[in-house]
């Protein structure tokens, strides 16, 4: 994941000192109702949980659920879990949702042998092995029927042994390879208002959540990563017009299903999503293709649902930031 440079902070400083701090507003706390971290232990009425700042205990309501691939039971949550939770809207130690060790592979399928895909995410990140259960793999099949490399994948699943079992899938897969994709009609201007899909992103790879400051970054990972000094960001063109911004900028998102709005700053390149020009069923497609993937914890603190993979969002990007 990439850092926030001082560089880049005085470049906001000083976009707000020529063009106003209209042009580039500070980012928005998210407040504490979601948490993350590893879980220590779990009772029948209570689970414990690890977190960057320090342990924290959770009671459960009847209405809470928990999912790890699929809904399960409270009592089924292990020590050692990575956990995202959700408190209860009165700010009370009481769990509304849990998701354990969720997961997310998107990219390109560089390889694949039986149930077991080789995905690369592009921009620098490591490269992700795909398991494909035989329970899921018919879900998986029906949305992603090419299975080899050269075609983009995107599913949402669990960690486990250091990869990620496939629990649904995320978009359906374009019917063509990555070489193969369809040059693009020229899209419309940019007006600075711009809908579209959010996903969403794990910047810690599930790994050490609990010490970690990246497993509960606040940001965004964005398509069109301005190149010049992100020589990384791999990224082709969008079916968004989307306007170029460096690490550090940001921007405005409102999910369209609940309303919550927040400014954002961008954390990463988003290369893969550039390669989907897909929809999201969610509150009903606004926008086809995808403007941003949020960090994890962004998401669910945006009214997002892990296991659903996105949100229709409407984004804003300030002038002075592209």
């Amino acid at each position: 994941m990439s850092v926030i440079t001082e560089r880049e902070r005085e470049r906001r400083r000083f976009t707000a000192a020529v063009l106003g701090p209209g042009a580039a507003p500070r980012p928005t706390p998210l407040g504490n109702r979601v948490v993350r971290g590893v879980v220590v232990d779990a009772g029948p009425h209570m689970f414990c949980l690890a977190t960057t700042q320090g342990e924290e205990r959770f009671l459960f309501e009847r209405g809470s659920t928990f999912w790890r691939g699929g809904e399960i039971q409270p009592q089924e949550l292990r020590a050692g879990d990575d956990a995202v939770v959700l408190r209860a809207h009165n700010g009370a130690p009481v769990a509304a949702q849990v998701w354990a060790q969720a997961a997310r592979a998107t990219g390109v399928i560089v390889d694949s042998s039986d149930d077991t895909l080789e995905i690369d995410p592009g921009h620098g990140r490591p490269r992700q092995t795909v398991v494909l259960p035989y329970r899921t793999s018919g879900r998986i099949s029906v949305r992603h029927p090419r299975l080899e490399p050269g075609y983009v994948f995107d599913a949402v699943g669990i960690w486990r042994d250091g990869a990620v079992w496939a629990a649904r899938p995320a978009t359906t897969q374009p019917p063509y390879p990555v070489h193969a994709t369809p040059r693009r009609p020229p899209t419309r201007a940019y007006t600075g208002t711009l809908n579209g899909i959010v996903s969403w992103y794990d910047p810690a790879w599930g790994r050490a959540t609990h010490v970690d400051p990246r497993s509960v970054a606040e940001g965004v990972a964005y398509p069109a990563v301005d190149r010049v000094g992100h020589q990384g960001c791999d990224s082709s063109t969008s079916c968004v017009p989307l306007p170029h911004l460096s690490i550090g900028a940001t921007l405005g998102l409102r999910n369209d299903c609940t309303r919550a709005f927040a400014v954002l700053p961008v954390l990463d390149c988003a290369a893969a999503d550039s390669r989907l020009c897909d929809l999201c069923s969610t509150c009903g497609a606004q926008g086809a293709g995808r403007v941003s993937s949020l960090t994890m914890t962004a998401f669910v603190a945006l009214g997002g649902r892990l296991e659903d993979g996105c949100f229709n969002a409407t984004v804003t990007v300030t002038h002075g930031e592209g």
